[in-house]
């Protein structure tokens, strides 16, 4: 397996990579709803009508000029209009090197308040995705401040890092809508579980904590362990199963996502488009050794 993400990651270098989708696109298209605006909203419109919410999210991080965070400031400015306008069950992700935060702390929470603000004006919701560890602080800093003078941003924490558990409290004392997720950043032995059997204990801890709080809160997973063990905390709590919802990947446990809704479930799909697809493609590799398979398969397929 290790050969084969090796394999696929230098095949082509990720500057080529970021520009055209050539070897792999049979088997992006799984898990990427195309490069354009258009495709993602057609994607977003089939779950809409299996009863599936979606989050709308423009690939890219890790940018280091004004210019280009200007420009990803405007494409989501884009996608609330296009969501407004297709009448779609959609809000947005982002993540914050997206908007600037390797530039200037200020310029980030500029630029992500001007997409917050765009956001409410329809009455819509803007999730700050979590990146590696060393962006951790400075994320929630800018988080808190713009969280501070607006109700419609969340934010995203990672079970397999140590500190989540306390940071999940400290933010629910603000009133924070949260999305746990595992984690799919390759962090060291200091900050973070390296056993998943203790990222998974840590995930049902926190998820503990959120649903009884009375926010609604994503519960982001895939893992079948994972989702029965939130479902039988939320029946033992009596809580009502609307008061949080499921979130899964594009392309990722597609009958499960329908099977929830049917099931009475909110399930929200995470959908990605946009050129610069490459480092999130290798991560859904890295974190589910199921995806290297269909790889596999499908280039074996031609």
């Amino acid at each position: 397996m290790k050969k084969l993400l090796l394999y696929l990651s230098e095949r082509e270098t990720p500057k080529k990579m970021l520009t055209s989708i050539s070897l792999l696109n049979k088997v992006t298209k799984r898990f990427v709803a195309g490069e354009t605006v258009d495709e993602a909203s057609a994607a977003i419109k089939v779950l809409n009508s299996k009863g599936i919410s979606a989050t709308f999210d423009h690939l890219g991080e890790a940018i280091h000029n004004e210019e280009e965070a200007a420009a990803e400031v405007a494409m989501y400015l884009r996608i609330l209009d296009r969501i407004e306008s297709d009448g779609l069950d959609s809000n947005v992700s982002l993540k914050l090197t997206q908007l600037g935060l390797d530039i200037r702390q200020e310029l980030c929470i500029e630029n992500l308040t001007r997409i917050v603000e765009h956001a409410a004006k329809n009455g819509n919701f803007v999730r700050i995705d979590m990146e590696d560890s060393g962006h951790l602080q400075a994320t929630l800093d800018v988080f808190r401040a713009v969280r501070a003078k607006h109700e419609n941003v969340g934010i995203v924490i990672q079970s397999y890092l140590f500190r989540s558990e306390q940071d999940v409290k400290d933010l629910l004392e603000l009133g924070s809508r949260i999305r746990i997720c595992k984690g799919a950043y390759k962090e060291p032995p200091e900050v973070a579980f390296q056993e998943k059997s203790k990222v998974d204990e840590n995930y049902l801890t926190i998820v503990r904590l959120l649903l009884p709080s009375g926010i609604y809160h994503g519960i982001a997973t895939h893992d079948p362990a994972m989702i029965n063990g939130t479902i039988r905390f939320a029946r033992e709590q009596k809580l009502d199963q609307k008061c949080f919802e499921f979130q899964m990947l594009y392309g990722i446990a597609r009958d499960r996502q329908v099977k929830l809704v049917e099931e009475g479930f909110n399930v929200r799909v995470y959908v990605p488009f946009g050129r610069a697809w490459y480092p999130y493609f290798m991560r859904r590799l890295a974190e589910r050794p199921a995806n290297v398979l269909f790889i596999l398969r499908a280039m074996m397929k031609g």
